[in-house]
C-alpha cells in the first residue's frame, strides 16, 4: 500500500498537535506520512518532533505562501491537507480584520495546491460555530450565515472560498474544543482547565448564564478528521461536505463551571451568574449558537462524548 501523505496546518496548536499524536499512533496499520506547518510557535517545535520524530516541520507564511514551495520539493503533494490554522481570538479578530481575513481565509494555501497537476488532494478545513448570528438553539448546516463578529465573517469568506475554488474538500463547523493539555502545552488557556484553576482558588467568580454552546471533546474532533481521511483514502471518491462538528449537549458558561464544579467537589456558590451584556469585550458575541449534530452522526456514524464525561476525562489527564 502507498504510504500517504498528510499535512497539518497549523501543527503546533492544540487542534494541530492532537491531530498529528494520533496519526502517528495508527501509523502501522493505516502509514501515513506526516508534515507540518507552524508560524510564531517555534518553541514548541521540540517536544512535537521528539514525540514524533519522523514527521516534518515546515516554517509557514499563510498570508504570503512563504514556506509552501518547500513543503513541495521536499514532502511532495499532500494526500491530505488538515488546515487547524487560523486567527481565532475574536477580540484580536476585531482589532485587525485584515489579518483576520488575511489568515482565515487560505487563499495562499488553496493556490499552492492548485499548482499541482493532480487536483485532487482532499482539504479538511476547520471553521466556527460563530459563522451563526445566535438567535435561537441548534443551528442545522443550512440555516442562514450571520456572523455578528468579523472572526465569524472571516470564517464564513473562507468557508465561501473553499466552496468554490476547491472541489475536494470538508468543512468543520466546531464549537469550543476542550480537552486534555497538548505535548507541546499550548500558550492559550484551555476552557475546563482554566475554570478548574479560578474556582480551585475558593473565590466567587462570573460566569454568563445567557451564552450557550455545544462544546466538542478535542479527541472526538480527532475521530472525525481521521474518519473522512480514512473515507477519501479507502474510497477514493471526492467528497463536498459542511459538516456541524459540537458535542451532545447545549450548555451555558455557567452549566459549563457547574459541570467542572461537580466532578472536583467544589462549592457551586462560588459559580456568580451574569449576564453577557453585562461584560464588555470589545467584540460582539452572539448568544446562542448551539448545533444540531445529527447530519455528523448519521454521515460518519460518530456519538460525541458528553459534556460531563469530557470534563472527567479531560481533568483525570491533569
Amino acid at each position: 500500500m502507498e504510504t500517504k501523505r498528510v499535512l497539518v496546518v497549523g501543527g503546533t496548536g492544540y487542534l494541530g498537535q492532537h491531530v498529528l499524536l494520533s496519526l502517528s499512533r495508527i501509523k502501522d496499520s493505516a502509514p501515513y506520512d506526516l508534515a507540518f506547518t507552524y508560524h510564531s510557535n517555534s518553541n514548541l517545535l521540540e517536544p512535537l518532533l521528539d514525540a514524533i520524530p519522523h514527521s516534518l516541520a515546515f516554517h509557514v507564511d499563510l498570508i504570503t505562501g512563504d514556506g509552501f514551495h518547500s513543503i513541495a520539493s521536499k514532502f511532495g503533494q499532500p494526500h491530505v491537507v488538515v488546515n487547524c490554522a487560523a486567527l481565532s481570538v475574536p477580540r484580536v479578530c476585531e482589532e485587525d480584520p485584515d489579518a483576520a481575513m488575511s489568515i482565515n481565509v487560505p487563499c495562499s494555501l488553496v493556490n499552492w495546491l492548485s499548482s499541482f497537476e493532480e487536483r485532487d488532494t482532499l482539504l479538511i478545513h476547520l471553521s466556527t460555530d460563530q459563522v451563526y448570528e445566535g438567535v435561537k438553539s441548534f443551528y442545522k448546516e443550512e440555516d442562514e450565515t450571520v456572523p455578528v463578529n468579523v472572526y465569524g465573517k472571516s470564517k464564513v469568506a473562507a468557508e465561501q472560498f473553499i466552496s468554490k475554488t476547491w472541489t475536494n474538500h470538508a468543512i468543520l463547523r466546531s464549537s469550543i474544543i476542550f480537552g486534555p493539555q497538548t505535548i507541546s502545552p499550548v500558550q492559550k488557556s484551555l476552557p475546563i482547565q482554566w475554570i478548574d484553576g479560578v474556582l480551585s482558588k475558593k473565590e466567587q467568580v462570573e460566569f454568563f448564564h445567557d451564552e450557550f454552546r455545544c462544546p466538542v471533546y478535542v479527541k472526538d474532533v480527532v475521530t472525525i478528521i481521521l474518519s473522512l481521511i480514512n473515507k477519501w483514502i479507502i474510497e477514493g471518491k471526492q467528497m463536498k461536505l459542511l459538516l456541524n462538528v459540537g458535542g451532545p449537549d447545549r450548555v451555558s458558561r455557567v452549566q459549563m463551571a457547574e459541570t467542572v464544579a461537580h466532578v472536583r467537589g467544589y462549592n457551586t456558590s462560588l459559580i456568580k451568574q451574569v449576564s453577557a451584556s453585562s461584560v464588555y469585550r470589545g467584540v460582539s458575541s452572539p448568544a446562542d449558537i448551539s448545533m444540531d449534530i445529527s447530519k455528523l452522526i448519521q454521515t460518519l456514524c460518530i456519538s460525541p462524548t458528553s459534556f460531563r464525561d469530557g470534563v472527567i476525562l479531560t481533568l483525570d489527564s491533569t
